[in-house]
């Protein structure tokens, strides 16, 4: 089936000329037909425009095969790809899951939409997610609720849950989605799919509509590792556009595939990972932290089982495993729920039924403000505004933002100490496999508790990268964290390769049955 391909096996026969793009980008638009009325992973659907992309990669690649210059092609010519519906595609409808964006068509491309494109990648479509990225199951969204693959009663995740269950339900051969708390991780977590979290500023945000301005990140939702490192290299790069980005040189994130092997041996972590810890006279196997504020009481049991056995993967390999401490882990969720509302409301204050969005006049302007604010936003972006105004209102400004800033710098702390220590950190990516849609609508703090073991890694600016670990007794994904230092990327790649070649819970697929095409 074509539309089970990862990335670079599609890449490899489109090279050799065993199919088109047209053909790739049928077969998966085909499976859009078939299952996205149960899935409900796409908000807008472009198949128009997506099979004349396809058509153009097509010649690009016959162009190439007859002048003999294959090798300069990218990996991402004529592959189909979605992206999340935060971030701007020229003239789409880019919602971001609100109301009050319904009707909005964005005037240009988000910079990694332009490399993608530019790269020659075929774009399907938008996916759902929570409203303005806040939330962690997709029941945010102000449209409908995303469905997890595995099993259609629960949810996929969130906030890029669209692009996930897209992902895990071949809908699309890779995704782009955004992490702000652990929008990426935590769902490729419960889809049983690759997510990749890259530090703050290695990927540009310009195009990427803001929810929290220090913590969002664009991301990638794959089905293997090797996929992770094919968009990473892509997307990434300086963006003299955004302020955020880092003038910093890409570097081959494949080529830490090809160096990994199927032992992570003292030459498996790229040179650049705490050289100074690795001289060419003292080799060492990569090291691996294991937090101990990680492994906490309401855990599932089934997820701590599956982890400490990845963790044994990575030791029967050659890593050398260390417990470690991240003291201040119990602060990031109060701290992140303090920093997070507080740019959000800063953020959303330009919907104001002015400039662009939804409009609903009133008798007055603030009576104007109010209507459209009211009507356009939903219950949890409502929450979060107020949340984040409040902290930062005269009086309480340095009881509460002020003091969050200053823990938050603690948490990064915590992590500059144990990334001296060791290369990787190991963690669970979520405490629980994927709830039952509906079980924690009610319940705001539970919610927020789901995306406690990726909060941290946003606050401190990191890398992080969640892969398939196993399975509990329903048959529901489990998700290993890794998490490295800042830009170290290479690093993660390196050791989540090592581990995925060693096991084979990425190739299990959920056994979603089809619908028929709808006409």
């Amino acid at each position: 089936m074509l539309h089970e391909l990862s990335v670079h096996a599609a890449a490899e026969m489109l090279r050799a000329g065993e199919i088109s793009s047209v053909e790739l980008t049928e077969a998966v638009l085909d499976r859009i037909c078939a299952v996205d009325n149960e899935i409900k992973a796409y908000l807008t659907l472009l198949p128009e425009e997506a099979l004349a992309q396809a058509a153009a990669a097509d010649r690009h690649l016959a162009a190439a095969r007859a002048a003999g210059n294959m090798a300069e092609l990218s990996p991402l010519l004529g592959i189909p790809l979605a992206i999340k519906d935060v971030i701007s595609v020229e003239g789409v409808r880019t919602t971001c899951g609100s109301q009050i964006l319904e009707n909005y068509i964005a005037p240009f491309h988000a910079t990694a939409v332009e490399k993608l494109l530019a790269a020659g990648a075929v774009i399907l479509g938008k996916t759902n997610t929570d409203e303005f990225a806040m939330g962690s199951s997709t029941e945010n969204s102000a449209y409908f609720t995303t469905h997890n693959p595995w099993d259609l009663e629960r949810v996929p995740g969130g906030s890029s849950g669209g692009s996930a269950a897209a992902v895990a339900a071949d809908e699309c051969l890779a995704a782009l989605g955004t992490d702000t708390g652990g929008s990426v991780r935590q769902p490729a977590s419960l889809c049983g799919i690759v997510g990749l979290k890259p530090t703050y500023g290695r990927v540009s945000r310009y195009g990427l509509i803001a929810y929290g301005s220090s913590l969002d990140q664009i991301g990638v939702l794959t089905k293997d590792v090797t996929d992770a490192a094919l968009l990473l290299g892509t997307i990434a790069g300086h963006d003299p556009r955004d302020s955020t980005s880092m003038d910093l040189p890409v570097p081959d994130y494949t080529a830490a595939l090809r160096t990994s092997n199927a032992r992570l041996t003292s030459d498996a972590i790229p040179c650049t990972a705490h050289a100074s810890h690795r001289t060419p006279s003292h080799p060492r196997p990569p090291r691996i932290g294991v937090p101990r504020e990680y492994f906490i009481a309401g855990i599932q049991p089934e997820v701590e089982t599956a982890v400490r056995a990845a963790i044994q993967v990575l030791a029967d390999l050659g890593a050398e495993v260390h417990e470690i401490s991240l003291p201040h882990t119990d602060l990031a969720l109060p701290v992140y729920y303090l920093i997070a509302p507080a740019e959000a409301s800063a953020n959303l204050a330009r919907y104001d039924g002015i400039r662009y969005g939804l409009s609903v006049p009133g008798d007055t302007l603030w009576e104007g403000y109010r209507r459209t604010r009211g009507q356009g936003f939903g219950p949890e972006v409502k929450r979060r505004i107020m949340l984040g105004a409040y902290a930062l209102s005269a009086g309480y400004y340095d009881a509460y933002y002020l003091k969050a800033q200053q823990v938050r710098t603690l948490i990064r702390q915590d992590f500059e100490v144990a990334l001296r220590q060791v290369d990787v950190i190991a963690c669970p990516t979520s405490p629980t496999t994927a709830f039952r849609i509906g079980e924690k609508a009610a319940d705001p703090l539970s919610m927020y508790l789901a995306d406690i073991f990726t909060l941290s890694l946003n606050l401190a600016g990191l890398c992080g990268i969640s892969v398939p670990c196993g399975f509990d007794a329903a048959g529901l994904p489990i998700g290993l964290q890794l998490m490295g230092g800042a830009f170290q990327e290479e690093t993660l790649l390196a050791v989540a390769f090592a581990y995925e070649q060693a096991t084979a819970w990425h190739r299990q697929k959920p056994a979603l049955v089809a619908s028929s095409p709808t006409e």
